[in-house]
């Protein structure tokens, strides 16, 4: 019987431990491996047959720098990663026109941005917040 308990409390132990173990992967390593492509925003699925441009997309590169696209102008910026906590830039944009359905997404895509205060993220997918509330979806742009 106290065999049977060791080996339990072990299974136990070793559980716990592979689960923080996933708990700890280093969020910035998830966001600086991929290019992020928009795939909702606001509570709302994208349908890129909507958008006569590009989908929005946003890199985190080494050195807090931040690069995108709004889904009509690209922009390159910095952002700050303190534990779960997310400030974002978009710095320096292009200024080319953005008719119609793009001009309301860049309107969109921007404000989000602006609301960002924290961030899940995995290896599939990357959710920005404001507080418990979604702002967008991301999931990486395929290779």
């Amino acid at each position: 019987m106290k065999k049977y308990s060791s080996v339990l409390l072990l299974a136990v132990f070793l559980s716990f431990s592979s689960c923080s173990s996933l708990g700890g992967l280093n969020p910035l390593s998830l966001l600086t491996g991929n290019n992020w492509v928009l795939n909702s925003l606001m509570g709302k699925a994208l349908d890129p047959s909507k958008l006569l441009g590009k989908i929005p997309s946003l890199s985190f590169l080494d050195g807090g720098k931040l690069a995108g696209n709004t889904g009509c102008n690209n922009f390159n910026g910095k952002f700050a990663l303190d534990g779960k906590n997310l400030s974002l830039d978009p710095g320096a944009m292009t200024k080319m026109a953005c008719a119609g359905d793009a001009g309301k997404m860049e309107t969109d895509f921007l404000g989000a941005l602006a609301q960002v205060k924290n961030l899940k993220v995995g290896k599939d997918k990357l959710t920005l917040m404001d507080g418990a509330k979604e702002l967008m979806s991301f999931i990486p742009q395929a290779k």
